[in-house]
Protein backbone atom coordinates (compact mmCIF):
# COMPACT_ATOMS: atom_id res chain seq x y z
CA UNK A 1 0.00 0.00 0.00
CA UNK A 2 1.30 3.50 -0.85
CA UNK A 3 1.48 6.62 1.23
CA UNK A 4 -1.71 8.31 2.33
CA UNK A 5 -2.92 10.85 -0.17
CA UNK A 6 -2.09 13.84 2.06
CA UNK A 7 1.53 12.68 2.38
CA UNK A 8 1.87 12.42 -1.38
CA UNK A 9 0.54 15.96 -1.77
CA UNK A 10 2.94 17.33 0.78
CA UNK A 11 5.82 15.76 -1.18
CA UNK A 12 4.89 17.99 -4.11
CA UNK A 13 4.91 21.13 -1.95
CA UNK A 14 8.66 21.36 -1.60
CA UNK A 15 8.35 25.00 -2.61
CA UNK A 16 5.53 25.77 -0.19
CA UNK A 17 3.22 28.36 -1.67
CA UNK A 18 4.70 28.22 -5.19
CA UNK A 19 1.36 27.40 -6.80
CA UNK A 20 -0.36 30.11 -4.82
CA UNK A 21 2.32 32.66 -5.71
CA UNK A 22 2.18 31.78 -9.42
CA UNK A 23 -1.61 31.88 -9.47
CA UNK A 24 -1.64 35.27 -7.75
CA UNK A 25 0.96 36.66 -10.13
CA UNK A 26 -0.84 35.45 -13.24
CA UNK A 27 -4.26 36.57 -11.98
CA UNK A 28 -2.93 40.03 -11.19
CA UNK A 29 -1.19 40.32 -14.55
CA UNK A 30 -4.36 39.34 -16.41
CA UNK A 31 -6.44 41.88 -14.50
CA UNK A 32 -3.97 44.76 -15.05
CA UNK A 33 -3.51 44.44 -18.82
CA UNK A 34 -6.00 46.65 -20.70
CA UNK A 35 -8.29 44.66 -22.95
CA UNK A 36 -10.14 45.52 -26.10
CA UNK A 37 -11.68 42.02 -26.32
CA UNK A 38 -12.82 39.51 -23.69
CA UNK A 39 -10.49 37.08 -21.92
CA UNK A 40 -12.31 34.19 -23.62
CA UNK A 41 -11.68 35.83 -27.00
CA UNK A 42 -7.99 36.27 -26.19
CA UNK A 43 -7.76 32.68 -24.97
CA UNK A 44 -9.46 31.44 -28.15
CA UNK A 45 -6.99 33.34 -30.33
CA UNK A 46 -4.09 31.91 -28.32
CA UNK A 47 -5.51 28.39 -28.70
CA UNK A 48 -5.72 28.85 -32.47
CA UNK A 49 -2.15 30.16 -32.50
CA UNK A 50 -0.88 27.07 -30.65
CA UNK A 51 -2.96 24.39 -32.34
CA UNK A 52 -3.90 25.68 -35.77
CA UNK A 53 -7.43 25.75 -37.19
CA UNK A 54 -10.11 24.05 -35.09
CA UNK A 55 -13.79 23.23 -35.26
CA UNK A 56 -16.10 25.48 -33.28
CA UNK A 57 -17.12 22.50 -31.14
CA UNK A 58 -13.46 21.76 -30.29
CA UNK A 59 -12.84 25.42 -29.40
CA UNK A 60 -15.93 25.45 -27.18
CA UNK A 61 -14.69 22.39 -25.33
CA UNK A 62 -11.15 23.71 -24.90
CA UNK A 63 -12.37 27.13 -23.73
CA UNK A 64 -15.07 25.72 -21.44
CA UNK A 65 -18.05 27.42 -23.06
CA UNK A 66 -21.13 26.15 -24.88
CA UNK A 67 -21.08 25.63 -28.62
CA UNK A 68 -23.64 28.43 -29.22
CA UNK A 69 -21.51 30.82 -27.13
CA UNK A 70 -18.38 29.89 -29.09
CA UNK A 71 -20.25 30.35 -32.38
CA UNK A 72 -21.19 33.89 -31.30
CA UNK A 73 -17.64 34.60 -30.11
CA UNK A 74 -16.15 33.35 -33.39
CA UNK A 75 -18.61 35.50 -35.35
CA UNK A 76 -17.51 38.57 -33.36
CA UNK A 77 -13.81 37.74 -33.87
CA UNK A 78 -14.51 37.23 -37.57
CA UNK A 79 -16.17 40.67 -37.81
CA UNK A 80 -13.04 42.15 -36.18
CA UNK A 81 -10.87 40.42 -38.79
CA UNK A 82 -9.02 38.32 -36.20
CA UNK A 83 -10.24 34.89 -37.39
CA UNK A 84 -11.66 33.40 -40.55
CA UNK A 85 -13.64 30.29 -41.34
CA UNK A 86 -12.03 27.79 -43.69
CA UNK A 87 -13.31 24.63 -45.27
CA UNK A 88 -11.74 21.44 -43.92
CA UNK A 89 -9.76 19.84 -46.76
CA UNK A 90 -10.73 16.34 -45.58
CA UNK A 91 -14.45 17.04 -45.08
CA UNK A 92 -15.97 19.87 -47.12
CA UNK A 93 -19.01 19.95 -44.79
CA UNK A 94 -16.84 21.07 -41.86
CA UNK A 95 -15.83 24.65 -41.20
CA UNK A 96 -12.63 25.32 -39.31
CA UNK A 97 -11.80 28.53 -37.49
CA UNK A 98 -8.32 29.88 -38.28
CA UNK A 99 -6.31 32.83 -37.08
CA UNK A 100 -5.85 35.63 -39.62
CA UNK A 101 -2.62 37.63 -39.91
CA UNK A 102 -4.35 40.41 -37.91
CA UNK A 103 -5.27 37.87 -35.21
CA UNK A 104 -1.68 36.63 -35.07
CA UNK A 105 -0.45 40.22 -34.78
CA UNK A 106 -2.97 40.91 -31.98
CA UNK A 107 -1.74 37.90 -29.95
CA UNK A 108 1.90 38.85 -30.49
CA UNK A 109 1.28 42.45 -29.38
CA UNK A 110 -0.49 41.28 -26.21
CA UNK A 111 2.32 38.82 -25.48
CA UNK A 112 4.97 41.54 -25.93
CA UNK A 113 3.04 43.87 -23.61
CA UNK A 114 2.78 41.12 -21.01
CA UNK A 115 6.48 40.30 -21.24
CA UNK A 116 7.38 43.99 -20.88
CA UNK A 117 5.14 44.30 -17.80
CA UNK A 118 6.80 41.24 -16.22
CA UNK A 119 10.27 42.53 -17.12
CA UNK A 120 9.51 45.83 -15.34
CA UNK A 121 8.47 43.93 -12.21
CA UNK A 122 11.54 41.69 -12.34
CA UNK A 123 13.78 44.77 -12.60
CA UNK A 124 12.45 45.85 -9.19
CA UNK A 125 13.59 42.60 -7.54
CA UNK A 126 16.80 42.14 -5.62
CA UNK A 127 19.50 40.54 -7.82
CA UNK A 128 19.32 37.23 -5.93
CA UNK A 129 15.53 37.05 -6.44
CA UNK A 130 15.92 37.82 -10.16
CA UNK A 131 18.58 35.09 -10.38
CA UNK A 132 16.26 32.62 -8.64
CA UNK A 133 13.55 33.39 -11.22
CA UNK A 134 16.02 32.96 -14.07
CA UNK A 135 17.06 29.57 -12.64
CA UNK A 136 13.38 28.54 -12.43
CA UNK A 137 12.61 29.58 -16.03
CA UNK A 138 12.99 26.06 -17.53
CA UNK A 139 10.62 24.58 -14.93
CA UNK A 140 8.14 27.43 -15.47
CA UNK A 141 8.28 26.89 -19.24
CA UNK A 142 7.59 23.18 -18.73
CA UNK A 143 4.59 24.07 -16.53
CA UNK A 144 3.29 26.28 -19.34
CA UNK A 145 3.73 23.45 -21.84
CA UNK A 146 1.89 21.00 -19.58
CA UNK A 147 -0.92 23.51 -19.17
CA UNK A 148 -1.12 24.03 -22.95
CA UNK A 149 -1.22 20.27 -23.55
CA UNK A 150 -3.98 19.79 -21.00
CA UNK A 151 -6.05 22.72 -22.32
CA UNK A 152 -5.70 21.90 -25.99
CA UNK A 153 -7.12 18.40 -25.75
CA UNK A 154 -10.77 18.59 -26.67
CA UNK A 155 -12.87 15.48 -25.99
CA UNK A 156 -13.49 13.69 -29.27
CA UNK A 157 -11.25 16.09 -31.17
CA UNK A 158 -7.62 16.40 -32.01
CA UNK A 159 -5.29 18.87 -33.60
CA UNK A 160 -6.24 18.90 -37.24
CA UNK A 161 -4.11 20.25 -40.05
CA UNK A 162 -5.67 21.86 -43.10
CA UNK A 163 -4.33 21.50 -46.60
CA UNK A 164 -1.08 23.41 -46.98
CA UNK A 165 -0.22 23.42 -43.28
CA UNK A 166 -1.73 24.28 -39.95
CA UNK A 167 -2.87 27.78 -40.83
CA UNK A 168 -1.99 30.75 -42.97
CA UNK A 169 0.30 32.66 -40.51
CA UNK A 170 -0.76 31.50 -37.07
CA UNK A 171 2.17 29.13 -36.75
CA UNK A 172 5.44 30.67 -37.92
CA UNK A 173 7.69 27.73 -37.00
CA UNK A 174 6.05 25.22 -39.34
CA UNK A 175 5.44 22.84 -36.43
CA UNK A 176 1.94 22.10 -35.18
CA UNK A 177 1.30 23.61 -31.79
CA UNK A 178 4.49 25.68 -31.67
CA UNK A 179 4.94 29.34 -32.26
CA UNK A 180 8.09 31.26 -32.88
CA UNK A 181 7.75 33.26 -29.65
Amino acid sequence: MGQPRSSKRQGHRSGAGVGEALYGLVSGAVRRVPRDISLTSISTLATLERTGPRRVTDLASVEGVTQPSMTALVSALERCGLVERQTDATDKRVALVALTPAGWDHIQARRRAGVEAMDHLIEKLAPEDAAALAAAAPALDRLRQLDDEQRDRAPGGSRRPVSGGWSNRSNRTGEPGRSAT
